[in-house]
């Protein structure tokens, strides 16, 4: 029985020990999960930090996105092989798709086809024409930056003169010209004949009849801004200006968003002022003015002779009077 109430006095001892170590246990374990926790937290915040930056980098802008993708398709259009067409006209929509991509080399291909397919195609000649242009503008680039003087083309002997020789670009034109005239001679009224004519006989530089033909396929087609632009552009070469003014203005009636007329009317307009300001000073440098009078001395005029005295005149005889006579006569 003694035992049993030291038992009992012990108790309240023993839980109060217990309760001690069972808080000390208690808190280091949450602090243990409380350093554990923030160590986690930051371990994951530097991977997000990092897979940020691999993201940032990984992931390009959109104007990056649009030049890897036109490089891309460049590139496959330039590892795609040119067919083999049957059709002139299948052969002369796929090469302009092909210019328009910037595939000139491959453009080129498709036009020869498209010639080869039919001689008098007088598209495929303009367009092969303007492909070549380009090969040759990019070739003159090149040879500007290098070091190396340009070669010059080898001259041809035309009878007794040498002429350099035409570059492939001036023969394609020339073809152009030979099919649209020849097109023409069945379809008077095809505007845009005439109107790809004209721009053939510019490229040749042929500002004449570029004129006459653009004339005719605006006189054809007056309402297309294209045509008046056109128009205008032969009309500053020529320096008609006047009449350039007129087309531009009315390229502009119809399209005033037409930049490219915009601009060459304000060439128009200063090609006019200098005109009319060469005029006028031509004008006043040919009108004679008026000769200085020259301020004479007065003479005196001399004293005239005067007459000699005339003699004094003779006295006249008396004047005798007739005898009376009478009635029959007797004095």
């Amino acid at each position: 029985m003694h035992r049993y109430k030291v038992l009992v006095n012990t108790l309240p001892r023993i839980s109060d020990n217990f309760k001690t170590i069972i808080m000390k246990q208690f808190l280091y374990i949450f602090m243990f999960a409380i350093a554990f926790s923030m160590q986690i937290n930051c371990t994951g915040s530097a991977a997000n930090n990092t897979n940020q930056n691999t993201n940032s980098a990984a992931t390009p802008t959109p104007a990056t996105n649009v030049n890897a993708n036109a490089n891309a398709n460049t590139a496959v259009a330039q590892e795609t092989p040119v067919p083999q067409f049957t059709d002139a006209n299948v052969a002369l929509a796929e090469g302009i798709k092909m210019l328009d991509s910037n595939s000139t080399e491959k453009a080129i291909d498709a036009f020869s086809q498209a010639i080869k397919l039919n001689p008098d195609l007088a598209e495929a000649h303009f367009r092969l024409g303007i492909a070549y242009s380009l090969v040759e503008a990019e070739k003159a680039q090149e040879t500007e930056s290098d070091t190396m003087p340009t070669p010059t083309p080898t001259p041809i002997r035309k009878g007794k003169t040498l002429e350099p020789a035409k570059t492939d670009s001036e023969k394609s034109f020339e073809n152009a010209v030979k099919s649209y005239k020849k097109f023409l001679i069945k379809n008077p009224k095809d505007d845009v004949a005439h109107f790809n004519l004209g721009r053939a006989y510019n490229k040749l530089n042929d500002d004449k009849e570029a004129l006459k033909s653009l004339q005719q396929a605006v006189k054809l087609k007056a309402d297309d801004t294209e045509y008046q632009t056109e128009l205008g552009a032969i009309y500053i070469k020529l320096a008609q200006y006047n009449e350039a003014v007129r087309a531009l203005k009315k390229a502009l009636e119809i399209d005033d968003s037409n930049l490219e007329a915009e601009s060459l009317l304000e060439k128009a307009d200063a090609g006019k002022k200098r005109v009319d300001f060469g005029a006028k000073q031509k004008t006043s440098q040919m009108t004679p003015m008026p000769p200085p009078q020259e301020s004479r001395p007065s003479r005196s005029r001399p004293a005239t002779k005067s007459a000699p005295p005339s003699a004094p005149a003779a006295p006249s005889a008396p004047k005798s009077e007739a005898p009376k006579v009478d009635k029959k006569g007797n004095p």
